[in-house]
C-alpha cells in the first residue's frame, strides 16, 4: 500500500492540476495543500522544492503537518514525472496503459500537448497577434488529429488527457472572459471558431473531459476565472 501523500498544488496552476486529476482518478488518500505563488512560504523551497514551483509531492515519512514537511519524506516534482509516479504507485488506475503501444501513443500525445498546444496559448495570451491566433488553432487541430474517433485520446482515459485537460479549461476561461493581449472582441471570434465544424471532433473529445468528475472535483473554475482578471489587472 502506498504511504503518505501530500500534494503541494494552487489552483491557479495547470501543471498542478495534472497531479491533481491523477490522483483523483486513482482514489488515492492524500492531503493537499495550497501553496500561494505570489506569497510563497519560506518553508516551502528549501524543505520541499528548491526550484519553488508547484506542483511537488512529499511521499512518506512520519505523520506531519504539511507546512512542516519531514526531512524523512521523499520530495518529488515536476508534473508529468508526478503523474506517472501515480500512475506506478497505483497500477489499477487508468492512468498507464498495460500495452506498450498505448503507452507509447500516450506519450507521443503528450509530447504534442507541450511542444504545439502549450506554448501557442501561452503565446496567444501574451501577444494575441493574428499569427498567435492561428497557431493556437494550429495547436487544437494537433491535438484532434491525434483523437480517435471515439473516446478520449487512447479511447480509454490515460495521462494523455490529463496532459492537456488543464490547459484547455484555462484557455477557455481566458478566451470566455476576454482576458489576453489580443484585440478586444478576438476571443468570440477565436471560440466561434473552434465551433466550426472542423473541431467537431475536438469539442467533444473537451467535452468528455470536463464531464470526467476528476475533473469537476478538482477545477474551481470561479477562483482561476478571477485570478486570471486580477493578473490581468495588475499588467495594466
Amino acid at each position: 500500500m502506498p504511504e503518505s501523500i501530500t500534494l503541494y498544488t494552487a489552483k491557479i496552476c495547470p501543471y498542478a492540476h495534472r497531479v491533481e486529476l491523477a490522483l483523483e482518478e486513482s482514489k488515492a488518500e492524500y492531503t493537499k495543500y495550497l501553496i500561494d505563488l505570489q506569497n510563497k512560504p519560506e518553508w516551502y523551497a528549501p524543505k520541499v522544492n528548491p526550484a519553488s514551483k508547484v506542483p511537488a509531492i512529499a511521499y512518506g515519512g512520519p505523520a506531519v503537518q504539511p507546512d512542516q514537511p519531514s526531512p524523512e519524506s521523499v520530495k518529488l516534482a515536476e508534473s508529468l514525472v508526478l503523474v506517472e509516479f501515480v500512475a506506478d504507485l497505483f497500477p489499477g488506475s487508468p492512468l498507464l496503459p498495460a500495452d506498450p503501444v498505448k503507452r507509447a501513443q500516450a506519450r507521443f500525445f503528450i509530447e504534442v500537448v507541450s511542444s504545439e498546444h502549450v506554448p501557442s496559448w501561452s503565446n496567444l495570451l501574451r501577444t494575441g497577434t493574428p499569427e498567435a491566433v492561428q497557431a493556437f488553432l494550429g495547436g487544437i487541430e494537433a491535438i484532434q488529429s491525434l483523437l480517435p474517433a471515439q473516446g478520449y485520446a487512447l479511447g480509454e482515459f490515460s495521462i494523455a488527457d490529463i496532459s492537456v485537460a488543464p490547459f484547455l479549461a484555462r484557455a477557455y476561461v481566458a478566451l470566455e472572459n476576454d482576458i489576453g493581449a489580443y484585440e478586444q472582441g478576438e476571443a468570440t471570434k477565436i471560440l466561434e471558431a473552434l465551433q466550426q465544424p472542423r473541431f467537431a471532433r475536438f469539442q467533444t473529445y473537451w467535452a468528455a473531459l470536463q464531464a470526467r468528475p476528476s475533473f469537476q472535483a478538482t477545477f474551481d473554475k470561479e477562483y482561476v476565472t478571477e485570478a486570471f482578471k486580477k493578473r490581468l489587472s495588475a499588467k495594466q
